[in-house]
């Protein structure tokens, strides 16, 4: 890997370890907004409206703008609007301003939404000239951003360190790793209107992805492992506490083994893919999720529910990247291909978790959760769809050949490993 490419890559992680420590920072520090609004829960419910606004415009419009300008452009605005987000969600705090708060989670999803897909059009391509594992790792640093500020954020809650003093110092670090991040971003990636190419004859027409076949079933895919991890994100401390009897505090520990579990497979999982390929690793993360989904669910053993979450989150953290991998190369127009799977996912971590809430309303919070299991289920028998194979790593040509009787055990060095 050239330094600009390895860079960038660099650069990739950084544009994702932004948005979950701003995102970690902003549900550390709900409830001491909640109190310095003086809202009631309902209240509460209409200022969240504001974020999930924000992320659909965001994710919809995302492909459309990353065709038009680039990824690079996408995002960098997406970042610094995400940033500017904390930025007026902590004044308006500060100024027991619902409607400043609601509009600074506007601009946080709105941020999220439309610069996510971006980065992992670009992460995609990286792939693609690399041969080598990006996104899983990509998410990784999504995760560890999400760990990392999580404990900060309990942090300044114990020590009762006011709430638009904590977002404002986030904004400024992640603004100076934006800063640092954005120049190693090369321009024109996935811009397909109004680019010609090099030759001055037409560019082609663009193709309709959404008519191939493999590639729904990658949305498919990519649908219910989002479900799977999104479920856990809004709902798995309620779970624990109202399904299985646990105390809050045990509730939220819960939910950060399952965060840790999300991590650990993450930056894991590029050792099991280059090793076993992409559809036997989607099989065995769906499989691991369904296990957990299926004992939190029915085992009445608040313990052993509390285990199960670590097989929900390994299985769970890999079936996103690994399908916007597959996206990428399963046809011509990847930056097409990877815009529409992510919006697939993204969308079931808007949709899922509210219609989730609807039925455990109604029914419960276990019983709710039988929906995930069963997409999560169908994802088993879709993984072959992923493909069998990575794309390969590029050939390095040796200017002397090993003789045709040399020992067939070459040393890794030998072979530029």
């Amino acid at each position: 890997m050239d330094l600009a490419t390895r860079r960038r890559r660099t650069a990739l992680f950084l544009f994702f370890l932004v948005p979950g420590l701003s995102i970690s920072s902003w549900v550390t520090r709900t409830p001491d907004i909640r109190d310095q609004l003086g809202a009631s829960t309902a209240q509460m419910g209409l200022v969240l409206f504001g974020l999930s606004v924000g992320s659909m415009l965001g994710i919809l419009s995302s492909g459309a703008l990353v065709a038009r300008f680039g990824t690079r452009p996408v995002m960098g605005v997406g970042t610094v609007t995400v940033i500017l987000g904390l930025v007026v969600i902590g004044t308006g705090a500060m100024l027991s301003s619902a409607p400043a708060v609601t509009a600074g989670l506007f601009l946080f999803g709105a941020g999220m939404g439309g610069g996510e897909v971006a980065v992992n059009i670009d992460g995609a391509e990286v792939e693609q000239l690399t041969g080598g594992t990006v996104l899983p790792t990509l998410h990784g640093f999504f995760s560890l951003g999400t760990v990392v500020g999580a404990g900060l954020g309990i942090l300044c809650t114990a020590v009762e360190f006011p709430v638009q003093w904590h977002l404002g110092a986030m904004a400024v670090v992640t603004a100076g790793m934006f800063v640092y991040a954005f120049r190693a971003i090369p321009s024109g990636v996935g811009r397909t209107r109004g680019a010609r190419p090099a030759d001055g004859s037409a560019a082609p027409a663009r193709a309709a992805v959404w008519k191939d076949r493999r590639l729904l079933l990658i949305g498919g895919i990519i649908l219910a492992m989002a479900l799977a991890e999104g479920a856990a994100n809004d709902w798995l401390p309620l779970l624990m506490v109202d399904g299985h009897g646990v105390d809050p505090a045990l509730g939220s520990a819960v939910y950060a083994g399952f965060a840790a579990a999300m991590t650990i497979g993450r930056f894991g999982g590029g050792f099991f893919i280059d090793r076993f390929g992409r559809a036997p690793v989607v099989r065995a993360s769906a499989l691991s999720a369904a296990l957990g989904l299926a004992l939190v669910i029915f085992a009445d053993s608040p313990v052993l529910a509390g285990a199960a979450v670590l097989f929900w989150g390994l299985g769970a953290s890999l079936g996103f990247p690994v399908a916007l991998s597959a996206a990428g190369d399963s046809g011509p127009d990847s930056a097409a291909r990877v815009s529409l799977v992510a919006m697939i996912g993204y969308i079931a971590f808007l949709v899922g978790p509210p219609g989730l809430g609807f039925l455990g309303d109604h029914y419960g919070l276990r019983s709710a959760m039988i929906v995930v299991l069963a997409f999560v289920a169908v994802a088993v028998f879709l993984a072959p769809a992923i493909g069998a194979s990575r794309t390969k790593r590029p050939e390095v040509h040796h200017a002397q050949a090993p003789e045709p009787d040399a020992a067939p055990d070459v040393p890794r060095t030998a072979r530029g490993e």
